[in-house]
């Protein structure tokens, strides 16, 4: 006759049960959450890069804070895709990528029509 094993549970092991792993709570937006997405950078898509190249816009470090910063206050009113008016260029944001998706400058912005957005900021 064969011996049986007592298989350690989960807990013994020293993991958590499927669905409450470290940082899925399940609370929807916790202060650490919210913090720790503010520490998330701007990511800018090929799209916009190659765009503000051939428009000669660059953003400053300081820039890209007020950036970051207008991102987290979108997102915490629940926009999903912006239009950022900073400096003498117009950006469209995925809010919730956090990616700007395209760049325009001044001069291309003028008679310009935006869609698909939700929200606006302007620095």
């Amino acid at each position: 006759m064969k011996a049986i094993t007592k298989v350690p549970s989960i807990a013994e092991q020293g993991m958590a049960p499927i669905g409450k792993r470290q940082g899925q709570s399940g609370a929807k937006d916790t202060a650490f959450a919210r913090n720790l997405r503010a520490a998330e950078e701007v990511k800018f898509s090929a799209h916009a890069e190659k765009r503000m190249k051939l428009r000669g816009v660059e953003l400053t470090e300081d820039d890209k804070s007020k950036l970051r910063v207008t991102v987290d206050r979108m997102a915490e009113k629940g926009a999903k895709d912006a239009l950022i008016l900073m400096k003498e260029t117009a950006l469209v944001v995925s809010v919730k990528n956090r990616t700007v998706i395209t760049a325009v400058d001044e001069a291309s912005a003028k008679e310009n029509i935006f869609t698909n957005i939700d929200s606006a900021a302007i620095l």
